[in-house]
């Protein structure tokens, strides 16, 4: 049975691109709601237009796409069936009605999924956005493992049942969006991309995207996920350095091995603790999930004081170069290994 269609629309400053939105998502057999994010008073005859399509929802101040979204997710939750499918979409016409009848067939077929509307950016995309979707398309997949090819698509529809879960996402802004994916990733809920049609209006002239500012909230999300990494390895660097300087009275060879290891030990039970408590929020059963971690941290602690000798010892590498060209290389295969196999919460993503 076909569930309920709702399409929410978070919308600021909106041109007429707006109405067009809204009577073809209409003719879709869409209900529709609007939230208007705090506009000018010169945009009050737009959204009295937009009321005769549906449901249209005032912010008194500009508070930010994630937080109009998540206004539109509440309304929904209080006024519509749980079962109903929502599809959010711009308001700036980048996205076409057509689409979302698409991807909220996707939803109906794979419960529990949050679907993406996925451009493939190929031509005619303006250089700020294509640059833009390429750097956060590579810093995600490093952060999480995932291919997710349009992580800033506003298209994405999924199950009203997730909708308690998606109030509980930090995030005001453009900053919530990514958010939405990082969660998704981190408890397991699947992502499915559905390929959709490219449109860029004015070269996207019509957006409110501040390229500093809301780049740097949604660098900022990912930046704090990868943090575990990121404090794993200063304790690590910053004991190898301090052991270093201790034991250099006792050779290459000796002190390598004593530094490296005794840096390991501490930085691997940080690593593990933060992965497991704040990373990943794996609930999987703590000796069973210590003792493989220990087992990783075992055979990559071998591998690295190998690689490690061999570069200072035998090539001549600087000890601290040699240290940070080592952990460089054994950085994916550990967070690989943990990712799939330790903190694993299922098959995260998908792609039609």
């Amino acid at each position: 049975m076909k569930s309920l269609r709702i399409a929410l629309i978070p919308a600021y400053q909106p041109t007429d691109q707006l109405l067009l939105l809204l009577q073809e998502a209409k003719s879709k057999g869409f209900q529709l709601v609007v939230v208007d994010d705090g506009s000018d008073k010169s945009f009050l005859e737009i959204f009295a237009s937009a009321a005769w399509f549906g449901a249209v929802l005032h912010h008194e101040q500009n508070m930010g796409k994630g937080q109009a979204i998540k206004t539109g997710l509440s309304y929904i939750q209080d006024h519509f069936p749980a079962d109903c499918i929502i599809v959010t979409m711009d308001a700036d016409g980048q996205h076409r009605a057509v689409d979302a009848p698409k991807i909220c067939q996707a939803v109906q077929n794979h419960p529990d999924t949050l679907v993406l509307g996925s451009r493939k950016l190929r031509e005619h995309v303006p250089v700020r956005s294509r640059f833009g979707n390429t750097v956060t398309r590579f810093v995600y997949r490093i952060s999480t493992g995932q291919r997710v090819w349009d992580t800033q698509t506003g298209l994405r529809a999924f199950s009203a049942r997730l909708i308690p879960q998606f109030l509980s996402i930090p995030g005001e802004r453009y900053e919530y969006e990514m958010n939405v994916l990082l969660t998704c990733s981190r408890i397991g809920i699947p992502i499915l991309e559905e390929e959709i049609e490219t449109i860029y209006i004015d070269g996207n002239a019509s957006s409110h995207f501040d390229t500093v500012k809301d780049s740097w909230r949604v660098y900022k999300e990912i930046l704090k996920f990868s943090a575990a990494s990121l404090i794993s390895f200063l304790v690590d660097y910053g004991l190898y350095s301090a052991l270093t300087l201790c034991t250099s009275g006792l050779g290459n060879a000796p002190s390598i091995l004593i530094t490296n290891i005794g840096a390991r030990i501490v930085s691997a039970s940080i690593n593990y603790t933060i992965n497991r408590k704040m990373v990943f929020r794996s609930k999987a059963h703590v000796v069973r999930s210590a003792v493989q971690y220990a087992a990783l941290a075992a055979g990559i602690l071998i591998g690295n004081t190998v690689v490690l000798s061999v570069l200072a010892d035998y090539l001549g590498v600087n000890r601290y170069a040699a240290k940070l060209i080592t952990e460089l290389l054994f950085f994916l295969m550990s967070w690989l290994v943990q990712r799939k196999v330790i903190f694993r919460a299922g098959k995260n993503a998908k792609k039609s």
